[in-house]
């Protein structure tokens, strides 16, 4: 039993074995009800996510997809002077739905797997591993979703025009035209690489956070705001160091031209093209604002779900 999870010693086990039945909060049973709330809650995190993080995402692509060396001032700047300060959020209504959408699948996921393990493990907790395979499975079924948001937010927050000349008109427009050139799902393969993996990691380092609190007694629902903003901090941090290499390929690859693209879907043609230019460094172009955004963006991720989650009950 010492031996289900890496948190339990004799000395604090029937207060682990309360924690942990705690932290299911009663939700075992996937009711109509729960699941609603479940989803609820996720797609009110995403809408905090976006409005937190998009400035930082769109300096990040611009970064990643430059065609010669640029700093980060550089982009800035440059959005700034040519663009106008709202440019930081171009691209917005289609993440702000998409990816509200998005984090609610696979925070949505990521419980309904704690639920069918909780129960697999016959009430006892669940394990490190099984954590990482909640949020793996999450990442993997959000990636048909947030492949084409990503694709479409993309193509317009490098869309550098803002007059009539300009390729894409809009979210609608991009959208129509990506499926004209049968290219919406551009992206994919290496989507589910980085979500699976990624996702993974994100709710293993958040749930161990979490546990290492509630091992002391402490209830989920008692943890305060600031604790819940530090592990969501924490936990985006640890997401975007594991994949960031594959993010840069994911980037490259949607937005490599519409019409006899040079890469199609080859993560490994993307690889060998990048080192072959700018050497390892090119697979962490636009790190810095990536981890800039990743603590307050997750922060508010988690802080938004879990107090969601408590007002509906």
């Amino acid at each position: 039993m010492t031996k289900s999870s890496p948190f339990i010693t004799p000395e604090n086990l029937d207060t682990f074995e309360t924690s942990t039945s705690d932290l299911v909060n009663n939700k075992s049973n996937a009711t109509p009800s729960r699941i609603i709330k479940d989803i609820l809650a996720g797609t009110s995190g995403g809408i905090a996510q976006v409005l937190v993080g998009q400035p930082f995402d769109t300096t990040k692509v611009r970064l990643q997809t430059s065609k010669s060396g640029t700093t980060l001032l550089d982009v800035v700047r440059s959005l700034i002077k040519n663009e106008g300060p709202l440019a930081f959020y171009k691209g917005t209504l289609t993440p702000l739905v998409g990816v509200g959408i998005c984090v609610s699948v696979q925070f949505g996921v990521n419980e309904a797997m704690k639920r069918f393990f909780h129960h697999r493990n016959h009430g006892l907790p669940i394990t490190l591993p099984q954590y990482y395979l909640c949020g793996m499975t999450g990442g993997l079924v959000n990636s048909f979703l947030s492949s084409p948001i990503e694709h479409v937010r993309i193509r317009l927050q490098t869309q550098k025009s803002n007059g009539l000349d300009r390729e894409f008109k809009g979210p609608l427009d991009c959208i129509s035209k990506l499926i004209k050139q049968r290219s919406l799902m551009r992206g994919l393969p290496v989507m589910m690489l980085r979500a699976g993996h990624g996702i993974g990691c994100y709710f293993l380092v958040y749930e161990a956070l979490i546990q290492h609190e509630m091992k002391k007694g402490i209830a989920r629902a008692e943890l305060p705001a600031w604790k819940l903003c530090t592990f969501g901090g924490i936990a985006g941090t640890v997401l975007w160091i594991s994949i960031y290499p594959l993010d840069v390929i994911k980037s490259v690859i949607q937005t490599d031209r519409l019409h006899n693209p040079v890469f199609k879907n080859s993560m490994i043609k993307v690889a060998k093209n990048l080192y072959a230019k700018e050497g390892l460094s090119a697979f962490f172009k636009g790190f810095v604002p990536t981890l800039l955004r990743a603590s307050p963006a997750n922060a508010a991720t988690f802080v938004t779900f879990e107090f969601a989650l408590r007002m509906m009950g």
